[in-house]
């Protein structure tokens, strides 16, 4: 597709139309797409205005001092709920008659899917249309409420003498009153008549009519400013506030139309996570149930700091609750309950299974107790013996300033030397150079090993003592009953363990600053304690990374949709002018964007940027891991997460992967197969992860971004050699940028195209007798893993005994019947006529001799067809008293259906073996009845692998038997019945794999073969009756087929004991098959070694060899821009949810090898997304 690819379709831009203006007013539907009568339009603009009259009327109430304000207040109040109840109760009637009458709707096709028709004024159809009513009754009585309170307080909030006293402006006064009831009756259409589409969409469905509450929710916020300036005197704060949100009142319709604000579940879970983690100093949680209960938790702890009496037990309580609250207490209590359970019931603690898990034990336990323990040790003695001394340049505390700057500076260093980028600009020196397989790797890394480990030490037990000691010697501690006391050293205590690195940057930020600036009469010094300094530089740090990203991922766009060429629309020229010319208004979004820590929003993904509307960290609100677009290759993912995971903790614990945070998103890539990491929570020795899959069937565009990240990691890993030290990364400025590789156990993905194999015609005709060999092996390995159910040799012979009284009781039974069951159509009866043959003969022809005498393995004896129209005759064989019906049976069967064959019960001679043991290895009967002629038996006699066979028997132990003879083996090689039997089992199979012919099978027959679609024929129908033989068959032949493709790569094979070694480990270390079989899925998931399947090319013309080989190999892993893909995520979420732009070839979802666009897209949670895999949230144990 161009790069002029319509943003919008026809019909989603006339859609779009329609619905923005409905957007913008709150509900109203002026633009139909079609023709209405007035009265619809008309009645839309009264109940639009409707609040405004009613609040109007209590305006000039008071404005003629006919009565107070807060009686004016309730009397529009009343009003408009006695109004707005009304109009719910019209629609309710409206619904029950429409009900009651029913009437013959007329559909005409060729109009719009929405158009309506209308008959009167206050019609059914019309109240339905402008009043679409609730969904539920509380709902219908509360927004009634709701709406009468609404337009109570708002006729409150916008009396002209308030507005007037705080402005003092006539012309003012008239604005504010004119517009901001434009504002409120926006909100009271939206709440009580039709809800507005917001293009602040965060869920997919509003089950709960919770959209209707988001414009009333901001227009009570505002008021409540006012009422709190009303009733506190003299505030001049409340004053310059409230004079200030009167104004923006004004633009509240702007807000919601752009979609600034957000809805209010977006918004209570984006204002919980924010003050979990910068006022309480938590961190982001994977699921809205535990993000409510630790922000409770944590809210109670500091407000239960503020009632300690003693300084010495508020630093105990703020040491202890901090570490405690930041452990991984969901895997805690986890682990709590399932030892409880095990205790009590250990059979069903045994079933419960629940993804990667911490295994929290004794050992974790000890570690986290007495980590506590020292902790509190440290803070009550320093804080009772040091605590009291000012801060100067040889305190106590700035010595522990002192040590915490060397630390953060060591730590630095020590997480940019694992990086194969120092800053994501310059290559890394100390990285290992040329890094393409593991073992190479894993030397060379061997001392940047030992710097992570280094790094680990001090950062989860060195820095959080060093900050706690700094911590405890501060003045302000002794500062009691202090809100803000409470609320910043609340905060720092639990920062120190939750958030470690950064909490460490803001300690030495802040004694830096202390150090530098020690005047007491500065405000930062006089007015701010410790606790709330660091509380503003912590918030100042993540805002100013926010800033810093957001404005990269802006300047890309802005640079690539010129400089990449295919990015380049017509209005390209355009829209960069407009930006460089309107520049520092840009920037303030992007401010306002970083301010609000919510995402910037480029309008499809071109330099026309908005702000998003806040939202939590994680972008989505369904729970994680709980949706993805399941296919075939779905278990290659699953198969390697658990190495994944495994991988990722070592990496995370180190530092390698660089500063990873809640929100931070990876990509990794192995071959075809790209991981799409998100960091979810953080904590203590701890990091809660989700890794989502991307499809491995490329599209065009998928294809092309997946090439320009094989090129960033090559150009990063594999291509040091040529390179200089402290060479520029070429591909700065991307949004991925290389941090190390990972060992991860997988599969390798080999596929080989079979020329020169397949169609050998040498290969070929050594295929069949291998196949003879290995369907030899496989039926004596499958008769004698059965035999191993038998415990003695009296058991056998007691079996046989009672199998062989059932056949004779079977036989005699038979053959008081007549032999209707054997007149089906078989290959014996045609290869029993001859052109001498006299079709009165009584006697069968020469060869039905031959096959009566062929011995044991003689089949039930067949009675001649006779030709329909000759004389029907009598034989020996047949009864002599024969039913009318059976005599036109036999006359006219060649023109009947063919007998269904299952229900035949043919008649088998029992075998008489020389052996007593040969019973073991028989083969069933079932698979003795192949409808095969005699001299094909004795050709497969002379074809048989004798040798192959005594071999096979030799290398048999039978150690399941208690008591054998030291001469068994010998004794079954010499058993002729055995051998007679597996000589027909190998006939039958061949017979129905490759027919009665000699020929070389075609490449063609041997792809049909392997796959198990041969077309029918005789054979192939008594195969497939035998499910259990025929899959013995189908997998000789797969195994037949790969030793073909061996012997042709690596070269012959010498003797049998070399084959015997090559067939076992087929069996126990490869599955040989097909991609599309469940038994594939399961062999991955039971991370079989090997995997081998074959295909074809219908286009080329070509069959190629696919080998999964599990190994241990490296996975590329690289950083991902977090707002850049927030962003993406933000545009998508409108485009989709508000736009309903589903187009798949829509621009934003086209290649964009600098953003990653379309795999942003693929990465995005269903239903707006589509991964192939997403795992639940993996609790990573970084200790």
């Amino acid at each position: 597709m161009g790069p002029d690819v319509p943003l919008l379709n026809d019909y989603k831009q006339e859609f779009f139309l329609k619905r923005f203006p409905q957007t913008v007013l709150g509900g109203p539907r002026f633009k139909l797409g079609y023709c209405a009568p007035p009265y619809i339009y008309v009645n839309q603009i009264i109940l639009f205005l409707t609040p405004w009259v009613l609040g109007g009327v209590g305006t000039l109430l008071y404005q003629l001092d006919i009565m107070k304000d807060y009686y004016t207040a309730a009397l529009s109040g009343g009003l408009m709920f006695v109004t707005a109840l009304i109009l719910q109760m019209t629609n309710v009637y409206a619904k029950q008659k429409t009900v009651r009458v029913e009437r013959m709707q007329i559909q005409n096709t060729l109009t719009d899917e929405d158009e309506f028709e209308f008959s009167s004024c206050v019609g059914s159809e019309t109240v339905k249309f402008i009043i679409p009513g609730k969904k539920y009754i509380i709902n219908t009585v509360f927004h009634s409420l709701l709406a009468g309170v609404l337009c109570g307080l708002g006729t409150w909030y916008l009396l002209p003498n308030r507005i007037t006293l705080l402005y003092s402006n006539i012309g003012g006064t008239v604005m504010i009153f004119v517009f901001g009831w434009v504002t409120i009756c926006i909100g009271e259409y939206s709440l009580i008549i039709n809800t507005a589409t917001e293009t602040a969409a965060f869920q997919a469905l509003d089950t709960y009519e919770i959209t209707a509450l988001m414009r009333p929710f901001y227009i009570f916020v505002f008021i409540a400013v006012d009422l709190a300036h009303r009733f506190a005197v003299n505030t001049a704060i409340l004053e310059q506030t409230n004079q200030i949100l009167h104004i923006i009142f004004l633009f509240l319709p702007f807000l919601w139309a752009m979609g600034i604000l957000p809805p209010l579940d977006a918004l209570f879970l984006w204002g919980m996570e924010q003050l979990l983690e910068f006022g309480l100093g938590g961190s982001p949680m994977s699921s809205n149930t535990k993000l409510l209960v630790m922000f409770l938790i944590s809210a109670g702890t500091a407000i239960a700091s503020y009632f300690i009496p003693s300084t010495l037990g508020v630093i105990l309580f703020m040491t202890g609750f901090g570490f405690i609250l930041s452990l991984n207490l969901s895997e805690i209590a986890f682990a709590f309950k399932h030892t409880m359970i095990s205790h009590l019931a250990s059979s069903k603690s045994k079933n419960m299974h629940r993804g990667l898990r911490i295994q929290f034990g004794w050992r974790e336990f000890i570690f986290y107790l007495t980590v506590l323990t020292f902790a509190l040790l440290e803070a009550s003695l320093l804080h009772q013996f040091a605590g009291f001394s000012s801060f100067s340049k040889a305190s106590p505390q700035a010595i522990a300033s002192y040590i915490l700057i060397i630390l953060l500076i060591i730590m630095w260093i020590l997480r940019e030397i694992q990086r194969v980028y120092l800053f994501g600009v310059f290559r890394n020196p100390f990285y290992p150079k040329d890094v393409r397989t593991v073992t190479v790797f894993m030397e060379k890394q061997r001392r940047l090993m030992k710097v992570g480990v280094v790094r680990r030490i001090l950062l989860t037990l060195v820095s959080p003592f060093a900050m706690i000691a700094f911590l405890s010697l501060d003045r302000s501690l002794q500062n009691l009953h202090s809100v803000s006391v409470c609320i910043g050293f609340t905060r720092i205590f639990r920062m120190v363990w939750q958030n470690t690195e950064n909490a460490l940057l803001d300690i030495v930020v802040v004694s830096i600053a202390q150090m530098l600036v020690f005047n007491p009469d500065l405000w930062w010094n006089r007015s701010l304690d410790t606790g709330i300094r660091l509380l503003l530089v912590g918030i100042l740090r993540d805002r100013l990374l926010q800033f810093v990203s957001k404005l990269q991922f802006a300047i890309a766009i802005l640079l690539t949709s010129w400089t990449e060429k295919k990015q380049r629309r017509k209005s390209t020229a355009t829209l960069i002018t407009l930006n460089v010319v309107f520049f520092p208004i840009l920037l303030t979004f992007i401010a306002i964007s970083a301010l609000l820590s919510s995402p910037l929003l480029p309008l499809f993904t071109l330099p026309i940027f908005l702000i998003g509307f806040p939202r939590p960290i994680r972008s989505w609100p369904g729970p994680v891991g709980a949706a993805a677009c399941v296919c075939s290759d779905t278990v290659y993912y699953q198969q390697m997460v658990p190495s994944l995971a495994v991988a990722l903790q070592s990496a995370l614990a180190a530092g390698s992967l660089g500063l990873s945070l809640p929100g931070s998103h990876y990509l990794c890539r192995f071959q075809d197969r790209l991981m799409w990491i998100l960091v979810l929570e953080k904590g203590f020795t701890y990091c809660g992860v989700n890794i989502k899959g991307l499809e491995l069937q490329e599209t065009s565009c998928h294809a092309a971004e997946a090439h320009r990240v094989d090129e960033i990691f090559e150009m990063a890993f594999e291509h040091q050699e040529h390179t200089k030290i402290l060479s520029p990364n070429h591909h700065f400025g991307h949004i991925l940028t290389p941090c190390t590789v990972l060992p991860v156990r997988l599969y390798s993905d080999a596929r080989n195209v079979l020329s020169g194999i397949i169609d050998s015609h040498e290969n070929l005709k050594h295929l069949k007798d291998d196949f003879i060999k290995v369907l030899v092996w496989m039926l004596v390995q499958y008769c004698y893993k059965k035999s191993k159910t038998l415990e003695s040799p009296g058991n056998a012979d007691k079996n046989k005994k009672g199998s062989f009284l059932e056949n004779q009781h079977s036989g005699a039974v038979e053959r008081s019947r007549p032999l209707r069951e054997e007149d089906s159509f078989s290959v014996d009866t045609i290869e029993d006529w001859t052109d001498d043959s006299d079709i009165f003969d009584l006697e069968p022809s020469g060869r039905m001799k031959d096959r009566k005498e062929a011995g044991q393995l003689a089949t039930t004896p067949k009675v001649h067809l006779s030709i329909p129209g000759s004389v029907e005759t009598q034989s020996q064989g047949v009864p002599q008293e024969m039913s009318p019906e059976d005599k036109l049976h036999r006359a006219v069967v060649l023109g009947l259906p063919a007998v269904d064959k299952g229900k035949q019960q043919e008649v088998l001679p029992r075998v008489e073996f020389s052996c007593c043991y040969s019973e073991l290895l028989s083969i069933p009967e079932e698979w003795r009845t192949a409808p095969v002629p005699a001299s094909k038996v004795n050709e497969m006699r002379q074809r048989f692998p004798e040798e192959w066979y005594h071999f096979i028997l030799s290398q048999l132990d039978f150690f399941h038997l208690k008591e054998k003879p030291s001469n068994l083996l010998e004794d079954l090689m010499k058993d002729k019945a055995l051998k007679d039997l597996y000589v027909h089992g190998v006939l039958s199979c061949c017979f129905g794999l490759f027919g009665l012919d000699n020929t070389v099978p075609a490449p063609s027959h041997v792809f049909r073969a392997y796959t198990g679609g041969i077309p029918w024929s005789v054979g192939l129908d008594w195969l497939t009756g035998k499910p259990e033989l025929f899959q013995l068959a189908l997998k000789a032949f797969r195994y037949t087929f790969k030793l073909m493709v061996d012997k042709a790569s690596l070269g012959p094979v010498e003797n049998f004991k070399e084959l015997v070694n090559c067939l076992e480990e087929y069996e126990n270390d490869w599955y040989i098959g097909l991609v599309s079989d469940l038994e594939w899925q399961q062999a991955v998931l039971q991370e079989k070694p090997y995997l081998f399947s074959l295909g074809h090319d219908p286009n080329m013309g070509i069959y190629t060899g696919r080998v999964l080989t599990l190994q241990e190999l490296l996975v590329q892993v690289g950083k991902l821009n977090d707002e850049a893909v927030r962003g993406q995520w933000a545009n998508l979420s409108w485009e989709l949810l508000y736009a309903t732009n589903d187009d798949e070839e829509r621009y934003s979802i086209q290649a964009h090898p600098v953003l990653l666009r379309n795999l942003t897209v693929q990465a995005a949670d269903p239903p707006l997304g589509y991964p192939i895999y997403s795992s639940e949230l993996l609790h990573l144990p970084l200790f």
